[in-house]
């Protein structure tokens, strides 16, 4: 199942990879990284190259432009199988946007197109994934990323938080309101 994986992206043999920057430094390294998630690994946030990623484009909360180059090639690899995608190709533009929303980040006017086309894209592709069972992470990754491009930064990172045992939490902190 493929969709729309044609969504504008930085090709990947850009010289721009070599100016933009992230939490080390030059972004040249982006590209490499980008073209292993590609193929969709099953791989956790902890293995790579999800961790490397992680690292250098959404270091503690900040974010750089390196990061809004790296969104578009996280939705367009998400768009050729959502059936099969696991949390994090909806978790990494989710929190991108929510950190880029809550430190007031612009992005550069030459990745902003694409950028937001990635984002626009993933209401569609979340109901693509629909067909296939969800666990509880993709469920909560779906809901951020929903709430995330649709400029609700707050409850998307609650939706990140929400594990089954935090919902009964809040619920029953609502009944007791």
């Amino acid at each position: 199942m493929t969709t729309d994986p044609d969504l504008p992206c930085l090709p990947l043999d850009s010289p721009r990879w070599h100016e933009l920057e992230h939490a080390y430094g030059k972004a040249s390294d982006m590209p490499a990284l980008l073209r292993e998630l590609a193929s969709l690994p099953p791989t956790g946030p902890d293995d790579e190259p999800w961790f490397s990623l992680w690292s250098a484009l959404a270091h503690q909360g900040d974010v750089y432009p390196a990061s809004f180059a790296a969104v578009p090639h996280v939705v367009r690899a998400l768009a050729t199988a959502p059936d099969r995608a696991g949390a994090g190709y909806l978790q990494f533009p989710a929190w991108i946007e929510i950190c880029r929303k809550r430190q007031g980040v612009a992005v550069p006017p030459d990745l902003h197109d694409a950028y937001f086309a990635a984002l626009a894209a993933l209401p569609r592709l979340i109901a693509a994934a629909a067909v296939r069972q969800w666990d509880d992470e993709f469920l909560a990754c779906a809901l951020a990323a929903l709430a995330a491009v649709k400029g609700s930064d707050d409850v998307a990172e609650a939706a990140l938080e929400l594990t089954p045992e935090a919902a009964g939490d809040f619920l029953a902190w609502l009944d007791d309101r």
